[in-house]
This record gives C-alpha cells, sequence and structure tokens, in this order.
C-alpha cells in the first residue's frame, strides 16, 4: 500500500485485542537469551522490532541485520559484546544514521571489542563478543534510557557485576525502572542504590516461565480516538492491560483523564492481565502542560489530540525526538501544518502550539517518514475528518493488525496508490 484513506464511524464501540508490549518482549528476549534460551516467554510481539531479534537471536548469521529498530541495534549491540563470536550488527539507512557512539564507548570501557565499519559513531558494528569483568561505569543520564537498558542486562554475566553512575538530569526513567524490574523477575540482583547509581551483581539470570504483558503504546491510540470521536457514548474496550504496569507509557490513562477519557478496569486486581473500558468523561482542561520526560514516544499522540480538540499545548522533554526514527519534531511541525495548525519549538526539547491557524491543505496526505508512531498517531485524526495517509505499512514496526483492527472498529481504510 503506498497510501490509504481513512474515514471514521459516526459510532464508536469496538473491542480490541492490542498487540503484546513490544518494550517487554524486547527485553524478555535478552533475558531469556543471557539466562541461557530454555523457556521462550509467552505472548511475544509480532511486530518488526521484536522479530528481528528473534531471528538474529535464533540463527545468531555473521551479518544481522536489524532493519529499522533502534531498541534492536541499542540491545543487540551489548549482547553480543559477552557472546562467544565474531558479528556484524547493521540496520536501515536511516539506523546507519542514527548515534551509538556513546553506548560502544561504554562498552569499550568495559572491554568490549567493537570496530566500526563505517563511519565513527554510527552502524554498522563490528563486535567480538568476549568474556567482560565488568565494574564501575559513567555515563550521561539524558541519552537514551535504551542505552542505560543495554549495559544493565548485561550487568549480571560481567565478572565483576556492574555498578552505573548516570550523570547529569535523567531521561525516560520508567523504561530503566521497567529493565530493573524484568532482571529481577529472572533472578538477578539489580536495584538503584542510590539517587544516581545503579548496581548490578554477578549474579547469573535464573531460567522461567514468562508471560508478556500488553501494550500500554498501543492502547494510546485508541485513548485519542475515543476523545476525538464526535459520539458523546463511545467506548472502547481494550484487553491484556495491567493496572500497575511497569511499562512507561501506562501514563497515557492519567493524560487523558485530562482530555475527557476515563479509564475503568474490569477489577481491582493489580498484576492481572484485564480487560480496561475507555468512554468519554465529558471534562478536560481549557490548556495542557506536559512533561514528557518520561515517556517521550507518546508526544505524537497527545500533540495530535490537543490541536484537533482545539486546546493548547506546551510539550517539555522532547530532546530524544530529534533522534528517533525520524525527526519527530519538524516533522510534527511539517504534518499538523499540512492540517492547518501552526506548532513552534525551542531548544529542541519543547513544542508549543497556542492556537494559531493557517490553511489546511486540501487533499493533503500525512507523510510518515517510515516512522511508526506517526502513522498511528495521525489515523484517529480521521474521527475529525476523513484523512490520507502515506506508506501505512510503516506501523508493522510497533503495531502491525492496526489498520485491520480500526476496520473491527467501524473504519473504513482504503488503499490507493
Amino acid at each position: 500500500m503506498k497510501k490509504i484513506l481513512i474515514e471514521a464511524p459516526q459510532k464508536l464501540k469496538a473491542d480490541i485485542c492490542l498487540p503484546a508490549s513490544k518494550s517487554i518482549s524486547n527485553r524478555a528476549l535478552i533475558i531469556y537469551s543471557l539466562s541461557g534460551g530454555r523457556i521462550l516467554p509467552r505472548n511475544l510481539s509480532d511486530c518488526d522490532d521484536t522479530q528481528v531479534i528473534i531471528e538474529g537471536l535464533r540463527y545468531m548469521p555473521e551479518t544481522i541485520d536489524i532493519k529499522a529498530a533502534g531498541t534492536a541495534m541499542r540491545f543487540m549491540t551489548a549482547y553480543l559484546s559477552v557472546m562467544r563470536g565474531t558479528h556484524t550488527l547493521t540496520g536501515t539507512d536511516r539506523m546507519r544514521h542514527r548515534p551509538i557512539g556513546i553506548l560502544v564507548d561504554a562498552l569499550r570501557r568495559l572491554g568490549a571489542a567493537i570496530d566500526y565499519v563505517g563511519e565513527e559513531g554510527y552502524p554498522p558494528l563490528r563486535i567480538t563478543g568476549q568474556k567482560l569483568a565488568g565494574g564501575e561505569l559513567e555515563l550521561a543520564g539524558n541519552v537514551s534510557s535504551q542505552y542505560v537498558s543495554a549495559l544493565l542486562m548485561i550487568g549480571p554475566v560481567l565478572e565483576h557485576g556492574l555498578t552505573l553512575k548516570l550523570q547529569g538530569d535523567l531521561i525516560s526513567r520508567p523504561y530503566i525502572d521497567l529493565t530493573l524490574w524484568m532482571m529481577r523477575e529472572f533472578g538477578a540482583d539489580a536495584e538503584w542504590t542510590g539517587p544516581d547509581t545503579i548496581e548490578v551483581k554477578a549474579q547469573p539470570y535464573k531460567t522461567r516461565e514468562y508471560f508478556i504483558e500488553n501494550d500500554w503504546s498501543s492502547a494510546s491510540y485508541w485513548y485519542e480516538m475515543v476523545a476525538l470521536s464526535p459520539d458523546r457514548d463511545a467506548e472502547v474496550k481494550l484487553s491484556g492491560l495491567m493496572d500497575g504496569s511497569k511499562q512507561g507509557d501506562s501514563s497515557v490513562r492519567y493524560i487523558f483523564s485530562l482530555l475527557g477519557v476515563k479509564t475503568i478496569f474490569e477489577t481491582k486486581e493489580e498484576g492481572v492481565p484485564q480487560t480496561v473500558t475507555l468512554r468519554k468523561s465529558g471534562r478536560r482542561v481549557p490548556r495542557l502542560e506536559y512533561d514528557f520526560v518520561n515517556s517521550p514516544d507518546l508526544a505524537q499522540t497527545f500533540v495530535v489530540t490537543c490541536a484537533m480538540l482545539n486546546i493548547p499545548f506546551r510539550f517539555a522533554g522532547l530532546n530524544t525526538l530529534k533522534i528517533k526514527e525520524t525527526d519527530r519534531i519538524n516533522a510534527l511541525k511539517t504534518e499538523m501544518r499540512k492540517l492547518g495548525y501552526v506548532l513552534q519549538d525551542y531548544n529542541n526539547s519543547e513544542l508549543v502550539w497556542d492556537g494559531e491557524r493557517c490553511e489546511p491543505q486540501p487533499d493533503a496526505a500525512i507523510d510518515t517518514y517510515d516512522d511508526h508512531r506517526m502513522a498511528l498517531a495521525f489515523a484517529p485524526a480521521a474521527m475529525i475528518k476523513p484523512l490520507l495517509i502515506n506508506n501505512p505499512q510503516v506501523v508493522t514496526k510497533s503495531y502491525p493488525e492496526f489498520w485491520s483492527h480500526l476496520e473491527i472498529a467501524g473504519f473504513e481504510v482504503k488503499s490507493e496508490e
């Protein structure tokens, strides 16, 4: 499909089984392999990002192509550093322009043998795995949390464990806490020992059965649909979510409560997958200010939602958006202008909409920039008017069944050339 036209139903009522969490799946696979790889985690995500890790771990070819999966690049770089053998780790053209020097430098300080195949500081990487001593390591706290998670997950197999000191402001802490929680689930001794220090002891992982909960990030797009739907009785039921989830994007339920969407759990029991019902509350704030430093992947969803609801906003904590699958700050400014909304950005870390409008482009198609979240975040805007989206297949990176799920919910999704 080169382009699709999305038309929304007048009434929104749907029961949706969300995909498994990509974040948890990817971490579970690395830890599973480091634990000996005997019991494969259940309910693994079927998205592209998880599949490339599965394929890489299963076959361990000399060249491992992780395509556009940033998480896989970071996690596999650390993983291959402690596994016997020599491998080249590569990806798409965009991936070969996403920096990885900070992680490589950190691993080299631990004794890892990693060489750049091309440009210094960027993939592809040539990695020769070996036993690493570990020890104490300092890392800036304002870099990708995936660097931190990649280092932490190999901590238990290092000869002397790992003490990681994070300097300066810390971003995306919930993702680091998710990693530590999962490591402990597999028997690791890993914890915060101070406000900026994490200690991982040289205590091997234990093999165990593990079930992956469903994805709160994917839930965010259904929250957006309920918020934007003209149907006052709109209702969406989402299965497989956990109250008290360690997923950072579970904060979506609290932020959307400010935009008129209430969350009703099937039961009050924590730690058990449940069905969640989304309905309109009839109450929303006139302006939204929020710091997305702990959940930057939600920013696109809320940019589109607030603008379409005519709610001015100031969103901070977006400094990692420029090095994602695309430069998401510029992409959002460009695509929102097509719909008639003029956004401003400041210091490469804030996006602001103060209500300024421009003439929308008639029959404009939203470009997705090889970024799944551009397609996923803009699609619910069809609730306001029919919407064209270019290269919609990018959703397979995290939510392969998204378009078919829209059709289940009553949307018309038409392929156009």
